[in-house]
């Protein structure tokens, strides 16, 4: 019986025994019936001297090796995305080195990849015309097709800045996907996700905005694989599902709701892109083996305990949720550290860390109970907690 003390909201230590029963970390043994991708986070080198303001360095070892241990539970890999702390420490001439190396690290694996592709170099407020947005994506459609990979159209801060009208989004979009080689997936990324990115689309009402990607799907139906939507509200995400294509994929982006969702109803299901993936994938791996088995009762089942989880790493203000996900990786040994680029690892309280502790622990997500209560005592230390 593992235990240790854990400090309530007003400092008092009490006793917290550790009852969770880890997941196993065994591969599938069938294909999953959904497409599924982890977005995923980088692990930084905390004995580099760069100056975290611009950013920091990647630990690159232990960056790959977990991109490996997701592919070995069957879970592809969106790559360079926000959980990798795209536009919050992660550059762009780093992602497109990530990029490169995780195709190379996973060469010969049966997981799909796709990657992060925006308009990031640029600081948006340089940004003067739509010519000077199209020319930034069509930069990283370059590159990244350059090296062999596939893209998911992130949504642009720079964009969103020099925009007036859903009109000028329909072009920007139109002059971006007649450059790609290969169907890609577009992101419909939240203002809970990124402020910047407000009134994307070019419209706030979210109905009118979901009118505008559908028509961008409409006008170029062989260049788009799937739309990923994060908006936290599954009736929106029911409702676009319904509306698209045949042939276009709904990949969730709903850190609250997935379970559901993924699941589906009598008239569809949605395909996956998630950042909680990177911290729940034994559980993910499992659940998705037991619904490519037709046991759907069973697949909410081990979902289950890991949505209060991810509501609580996904919990306002949502874009600080990559401190969530690393912590839960250095919990369980992945990285021996909590640094994050940018100095991200002080982005959220102590009762935050406390309450993941826990429902990690609910969700048999600590593969290690041993260590990570030795390390959470570690980690409360530096909160001056003694016990």
């Amino acid at each position: 019986m593992t235990q240790l003390l854990l400090p309530d909201a007003g400092g008092a230590l009490s006793p917290y025994v550790l009852e969770g029963s880890p997941w196993s970390t065994t591969p599938p043994v069938a294909p999953f019936n959904r497409v599924v991708f982890s977005a995923t986070h980088v692990v930084a080198d905390p004995f580099s001297a760069a100056d975290p303001a611009s950013g920091g360095a990647i630990d690159w070892d232990a960056t790959l090796a977990y991109r490996r241990y997701l592919a070995d539970l069957g879970l592809g890999i969106a790559e360079a995305m926000d959980t990798a702390q795209r536009g919050m420490g992660l550059s762009w001439a780093d992602s497109l080195t990530l990029i490169r190396r995780t195709k190379e690290a996973l060469e010969g694996t049966k997981v799909p990849i796709f990657n992060g592709c925006g308009t990031d170099h640029l600081n948006p407020s340089d940004v003067r015309s739509l010519d000077d947005v199209v020319d930034a994506y069509l930069e990283q459609v370059e590159a990244i097709q350059g090296a062999g990979s596939r893209l998911i159209l992130m949504a642009s801060r720079a964009l969103a800045r020099v925009a007036r009208t859903p009109e000028d989004y329909l072009a920007v979009y139109r002059r971006v996907l007649a450059r790609a080689d290969q169907p890609v997936v577009l992101h419909w990324l939240g203002d809970m996700f990124d402020p910047e990115l407000k009134g994307y689309w070019g419209v706030h009402d979210l109905t009118a905005a979901r009118d505008i990607a559908l028509q961008v799907i409409a006008e170029n139906p062989s260049k788009v694989d799937g739309i990923k939507i994060s908006l936290l509200d599954k009736e929106r995400e029911i409702d676009m599902r319904r509306r698209l294509p045949a042939a276009v994929k709904m990949y969730t982006g709903d850190d609250f709701n997935y379970p559901e969702l993924i699941a589906g109803d009598a008239q569809g299901y949605s395909h996956a892109l998630l950042g909680i993936f990177d911290a729940i994938a034994p559980a993910a791996s499992h659940a998705l083996g037991a619904l490519a088995q037709g046991d759907t009762a069973r697949f909410m089942e081990i979902l289950a305990p890991t949505v209060p989880l991810s509501r609580r790493i996904f919990g306002a203000p949502t874009r600080f949720y990559k401190t969530g996900v690393v912590f839960l990786a250095y919990l369980n040994g992945h990285q021996p550290h909590m640094v994050m680029l940018a100095g991200h690892q002080a982005m959220r309280p102590l009762p935050y860390f406390i309450d993941i502790f826990k429902l990690a622990d609910a969700a048999g997500l600590l593969r290690d109970p041993d260590l990570a209560a030795a390390r959470m005592k570690r980690f409360l230390g530096a909160y001056g907690v003694e016990g």
